[in-house]
């Protein structure tokens, strides 16, 4: 653990699921609150006024949902990553939400232990999808809204050891899970990774792995 604590701002519109948070992400273990939204719409000016690692996100709000202050966050320079607080009810936001530029999903009824790595995983740079629950929203997003399945012509800009990783990616691994799947250094993956966002013109491993299912670069666990 670093000296300097995971800055964090809560936005959920019930003050009893962010005083639970606030009292599994505490201080001595390394996180620090320094905002706490009741709504969507807030989002934008707390990140401005806090400058917070990380945003753990409310899916649903009742002015402004947390799919749609995702995407407004997401669209602003060097946004921090955003965390969505989730319920299995909430498949067909969940998807919309992923889309729009969240860095992956908990469920609110996750054990403080789940909750603590997620946050640590986000801010360091990584996504938290699982991949079969990534599938099944994705599923659920298709059937709403019908669209191709044919593969992106951007697939074909990736070389074969992209298209790899890129599959490693979308089942949910590490860095260092990835390096040693291909027997690669993790300087090497970064790179690959690097090439492959630039390449699919996604913003971030949550994009990444929705362009892999999307694309049929990885396939729903049943």
């Amino acid at each position: 653990m670093t000296d300097r604590p995971i800055r964090l701002i809560l936005v959920d519109d019930q003050d009893l699921v962010r005083l639970g948070l606030r009292r599994i992400l505490r201080r001595r273990d390394g996180f620090e609150v320094v905002g706490e939204c009741a709504d969507g719409d807030e989002v934008t000016a707390a990140v401005a006024e806090t400058g917070p690692d990380v945003v753990l996100m409310d899916l649903r709000m009742k002015r402004v949902s947390g799919m749609e202050a995702t995407r407004r966050l997401t669209g602003v320079a060097d946004a921090p990553p955003v965390l969505v607080l989730t319920t299995f009810r909430d498949d067909d936001l969940l998807s919309e939400a992923l889309r729009a530029g969240a860095s992956g999903f908990v469920l609110k009824d996750s054990p403080a232990e789940e909750l603590i790595r997620a946050v640590r995983l986000v801010a360091a740079g990584e996504a938290v999808l699982d991949p079969a629950v990534t599938g099944r929203v994705l599923e659920t997003y298709r059937s709403a809204a019908p669209a191709s399945t044919a593969p992106s012509g951007h697939v074909a800009r990736l070389t074969s050891r992209e298209v790899d990783v890129l599959a490693l990616v979308g089942r949910g691994l590490s860095n260092d899970d990835i390096a040693s799947e291909l027997v690669i250094s993790i300087v090497t993956v970064k790179s690959h990774i690097g090439s492959i966002f630039t390449k699919l013109g996604v913003r971030n491993r949550a994009e990444a792995i929705v362009f892999a299912f999307d694309n049929g670069i990885v396939r729903p666990r049943n």
